[in-house]
């Protein structure tokens, strides 16, 4: 048998998971039977995943977090190491963005609130670079592991409004491309990092910039599906097998790439 793609067993770490992309993910490793840990700061949300992974005959626990606080997410890693005895793969998924680190369609580079670009900066960069330097450490103790990063289209071009969100993504495709070297060189190649770049997939931190209340697009939303060969806005579970390769064995020798899953948007020039 072919175990190329095996992840059954697998203990795998979701920041952000209770997130429209995060949630989708987690079912999806579940029903490959890995074992999920969901962390997020909605424990409602959270515990809700979780009963609908168990319900379908999988494992999933959730732990409250907040991946600024290294002290916390230390203590999450402390129990999933006592629970499991063992991480094999990190998602970094949480991120997100603010008003005052986007600019109005009629504003101008002026109106940027710096403590929210700030923040923003934070939740998304700080936010990837504290759960890896958490959770990377049992996976050099073991020798091996994967860690998988949510990079942006706006890490590859600076789409307009979105400053912040855009510097903070970019950020997040070099950490990815140091962190592959920096764990390669120092501690095993058996650690790999990569990062995925989704298109645009409607969340619930995009979907007033791209649909109007009854659903039709926005002249932004609209210009997204202009700019997509195929269409249309991702699917999540467009991402899963993306994610799936990434954690598996089968990308054995593939490290510090950023994996674009975006119907053709990031290569599209007329």
């Amino acid at each position: 048998m072919n175990k190329l793609f095996d992840i059954a067993g697998n203990v795998v770490v979701i920041t952000g998971g209770t997130g429209v992309l995060g949630r989708c993910i987690a079912k999806y490793l579940a029903a490959q039977r890995a074992k999920v840990v969901i962390l997020g700061r909605r424990a409602d949300e959270g515990n809700e995943i979780v009963s609908e992974i168990t319900a379908d005959g999988g494992e999933a626990i959730f732990l409250t977090t907040d991946v600024l606080d290294s002290a916390k997410v230390q203590h999450n890693c402390d129990e999933i190491m006592e629970r499991y005895g063992r991480i094999d793969a990190l998602l970094n998924a949480a991120g997100g963005n603010m008003p005052g680190a986007i600019i109005p369609p009629q504003g101008t580079f002026f109106d940027i609130d710096p403590d929210h670009f700030r923040k923003v900066m934070d939740l998304n960069l700080t936010g990837t670079v504290i759960p890896t330097q958490v959770f990377l450490r049992p996976m050099v103790e073991a020798g091996k592991g994967t860690i998988v990063n949510f990079s942006s289209m706006a890490a590859f071009r600076p789409l307009t409004r979105v400053l912040g969100y855009a510097a903070a993504k970019a950020g997040i495709s070099n950490f990815t491309a140091y962190m592959a070297t920096e764990v390669a060189k120092k501690f095993t190649p058996g650690i790999r990092v990569n990062a995925i770049a989704p298109g645009f997939f409607l969340t619930n931190q995009n979907r007033a910039l791209l649909t109007n209340p009854d659903g039709s697009l926005t002249e932004r939303g609209a210009d997204v599906i202009r700019q997509t060969p195929f269409g249309r806005f991702g699917k999540p579970e467009e991402l899963c097998g993306t994610i799936h390769y990434l954690i598996s064995d089968a990308s054995s020798f593939v490290t510090g790439t950023v994996a674009v899953v975006d119907g053709g948007f990031n290569i599209y020039s007329m």
